[in-house]
Order: structure tokens, then C-alpha cells, then sequence
């Protein structure tokens, strides 16, 4: 399952709720954005299997471009929002990403490294302008929110271990060469284990881009739950109530 099914059963259902805020996503709109990402990256060139990368605090979208990612069939690198610009460029490049995206929250190092990376790399910022990249908001706006074609695979993430012992290392696994919608392990424990369903609200205080927080939210947004998420982070565990 993913979004997609539940935007069309159930579009005004919450997927993500910013509990410091109270913003709400819905499904519809966590669908729809997830489209127009897919398509940004498409219009890119982009194809199953190329790769992406990017670094976000605990945003009200940050889910909707994994999704996005994966709506693609792409690898997508979720990079801690506490790297330096050394240890971002690092990354950007060793995982082949074509294309980044960063916010107004690492501006600062954003503008460092628009001119560290190269021309192969298209970059965006989801904020303010900032020279060497391009509104993401516009980038969204100029692409429709639907499906990119009827046959879409899954994609899959590619983290970064911490480096304590050196550089970072991606965790590379083969993509599942499966249907959008093809649930994984963490998926199938979430349901048998946790009993999740579509009536789970799913409490993740810790960082977003953390292997763990990031794939059981995925996995509760398959099941068409709500993903409960904070912009700080807490030393508190994640929950389901």
C-alpha cells in the first residue's frame, strides 16, 4: 500500500500532524505532493534506480518528498540536518545524487555548497531564494498532482552510517524491482507485530532522517495511519497510541 490508496478511500484523513504547530497533512494532500515531486525528479531525467539526496529539519514535508523519492522508483539519501558542509558534500557525492533538496534551516551551509557540488547536481531550496538554486515550491508548481504513469515501482532509501569510525558508509540495498505499493520489512512488522492499521496514530519525536524513525513512519503511512512528528527532538522514544 502507500498514500495513493488512502487519498482515494480517504483524502481528508490526517497522514501527518507537526504535534509542536498542529499543522496537518492530509492524504490527498500528502498524495498529491508526492506526485508533483515524482514528476520534478522525472523532468530531470531521472529513471528507476538514479538517486536523489536531501537534508531537512523535522519539516511538515519531509514526508512527502520521500514519498516522492519513492514514487519514482528512486534511491533517496535522508541526510542529518547536524552535518557539517564538508560531511554534506561528502555525501551528496559518494551516494551519486542528482538532484538535492535543503531548506531555509541549512541555508547558511546551502550557499557553501552551491558552490562545492557540480553542474550535474540540480539543486532546490524549500524557503527563501538563495543563489544556485531553485524555488522548490515553484519546482512543484509547475507539475500536476498525478501519477507519473500507471506502473510505478518502489524505491528505497539509502542511509548513511554515522562515520564515528571514519567517512560515512551508505547502507545500499537492491531496489525490490516490485510494484508502488510493495510493503517491506519494516512494513510487515509494523502490522503483525505492532498491530498497526489504518486507526494508529504514531508518535515520532526523533529526528526524521534516523533510519528508524524515518522507515516506520513510511510504514505507518502505508497502512494509511497518522504520523505524529516534532520539529525538536526530545530523548523521548516513539510510541504508538
Amino acid at each position: 500500500m502507500f498514500p495513493g490508496e488512502h487519498a482515494t478511500t480517504r483524502p481528508d484523513h490526517p497522514a501527518v500532524i507537526m504535534s509542536g504547530s498542529g499543522e496537518v497533512v492530509t492524504y490527498r494532500e500528502l498524495d498529491a505532493e508526492a506526485n508533483r515531486v515524482a514528476r520534478v525528479f522525472r523532468s530531470l531525467g531521472l529513471q528507476p534506480g538514479d538517486h536523489v539526496a536531501f537534508c531537512l529539519e523535522n519539516h511538515p514535508r519531509f514526508l512527502a518528498l520521500a514519498w516522492g523519492a519513492d514514487y519514482a522508483g528512486l534511491y533517496y539519501t535522508a541526510m542529518s540536518s547536524r552535518l557539517t558542509t564538508e560531511e554534506m558534500a561528502y555525501i551528496i557525492g559518494d551516494c551519486g545524487a542528482r538532484a538535492f533538496v535543503t531548506s531555509a534551516y541549512k541555508r547558511d551551509q546551502a550557499a557553501e555548497l552551491a558552490g562545492a557540488l557540480g553542474p550535474d547536481v540540480a539543486l532546490y531550496l524549500l524557503g527563501d531564494p538563495l543563489a544556485g538554486y531553485e524555488d522548490w515550491d515553484a519546482a512543484l508548481a509547475g507539475q500536476a498532482p498525478t501519477p507519473i504513469d500507471e506502473d510505478r515501482v518502489e524505491g528505497r532509501d539509502m542511509l548513511y552510517s554515522s562515520g564515528t569510525t571514519g567517512r560515512p558508509k551508505g547502507v545500499a540495498v537492491p531496489l525490490p524491482d516490485a510494484p508502488l505499493g510493495t510493503g517491506d520489512g519494516v512494513y510487515a512488522l509494523v502490522a503483525a507485530l505492532f498491530a498497526g492499521t489504518a486507526e494508529s496514530v504514531y508518535l515520532s519525536p526523533a529526528p526524521l532522517y534516523h533510519a528508524a524513525p524515518l522507515r516506520f513512519c513510511m510504514a505507518f503511512l502505508r497502512l494509511g495511519a497518522t504520523v505524529s512528528s516534532q520539529g525538536s527532538y526530545p530523548g523521548i522514544a516513539p510510541s504508538i497510541m
